[in-house]
C-alpha cells in the first residue's frame, strides 16, 4: 500500500534541484504515485525527467526567484529540497566555501520558509538531502561536508517548529550514489575501489534507490516520523 500508483492522487509536490541525478529520480517517483510535480532547477536537466513532471526555473540562492516560484502554488503538500553542489578541491576557498553553503544549507532554508505557508495549510511534510557527509568530515570538501552537517540539524530544528503547522520535516542521507556530481570519483579506479570495499552491499547507489526511501517519509507509513535523518548507502555509515 505505501507505494501504490496513486497514493499521492491530488496531491502537490515541489522538487529543488530536480532536473538531473536524485531530484530528477525523485520527482519521478513522486509522479509515479500520482502527485502533480514541479522540477525547479537551474536549466533544462539531462533528459530523464517524466513528461508528466513540469519545470520551472529558479535559483535557491536567490530569494526572489524562490518566493516567485512558491507564489505559483495554490496547495503544495510535498516539498524536496535536491538542490546542491559540490566543488572537490576548491572547498577550502573562503569564496567557494561561501557558494557551496549559499547553495545547499542557505538554499535549503529559503525554500523551506518560503513554502511554509501552504505546507501548514495542507499539513505536508518536508525531506531535505542529507548525505554521509553529515556524520563525517570531508578534507577536500570542507564546505560540502559543513552545508550538509547543517542541514542534517536544520531538518531536526525545523522539525521542532514546524510541528505546530502539522508540517513533518526529515531528511533522506544518500551514500555513494551514481550521478552527475559523483562522476569524476566513479571514473578514478583508485578512488571507486576503495568506495566499494567498504560498502557492504559492494555496488554504487542509483537515484531510484534514494527515491523509493525518501519518498516513503511522505507516505501515511510515515506519519509519526519527524526530525529523522534516513541514511541510503548500502551499509557504507556501519562498515
Amino acid at each position: 500500500m505505501t507505494y501504490r500508483q496513486d497514493i499521492f492522487a491530488g496531491r502537490t509536490a515541489l522538487v529543488a534541484g530536480a532536473t538531473q541525478g536524485i531530484g530528477a529520480a525523485i520527482a519521478n517517483q513522486l509522479a509515479a504515485m500520482g502527485a502533480r510535480v514541479v522540477a525547479l532547477g537551474l536549466g533544462p536537466g539531462d533528459g530523464t525527467l517524466d513528461a508528466s513532471v513540469r519545470t520551472r526555473q529558479a535559483d535557491v540562492t536567490r530569494q526572489r526567484e524562490v518566493d516567485e516560484a512558491l507564489a505559483d502554488f495554490d496547495r503544495l503538500d510535498i516539498l524536496f529540497n535536491c538542490a546542491g553542489i559540490i566543488k572537490r578541491g576548491q572547498e577550502h576557498d573562503p569564496d567557494v566555501f561561501q557558494q557551496v553553503l549559499d547553495v545547499n544549507l542557505t538554499g535549503t532554508m529559503r525554500v523551506c520558509a518560503a513554502a511554509r505557508p501552504a505546507l501548514k495549510a495542507a499539513r505536508g511534510c518536508i525531506v531535505n538531502t542529507a548525505s554521509m557527509l553529515t556524520f563525517f568530515g570531508g578534507g577536500l570538501v570542507p564546505g560540502y561536508a559543513a552545508s550538509k552537517g547543517g542541514v542534517g540539524q536544520l531538518t531536526k530544528s525545523l522539525a521542532i517548529a514546524y510541528a505546530p503547522d502539522g508540517i513533518r520535516v526529515n531528511a533522506v542521507a544518500p551514500g555513494w550514489i551514481a550521478t552527475p556530481l559523483t562522476q569524476a570519483l566513479q571514473d578514478d579506479p583508485a578512488r571507486a575501489g576503495p568506495i566499494l570495499a567498504r560498502t557492504p552491499l559492494a555496488r554504487w547507489g542509483n537515484p531510484e534507490d534514494v527515491a523509493r526511501a525518501a519518498v516513503f517519509l511522505c507516505t501515511p507509513a510515515a506519519g509519526f516520523m519527524t526530525g529523522v535523518v534516513l541514511p541510503v548507502d548500502g551499509g557504507y555509515m556501519v562498515a
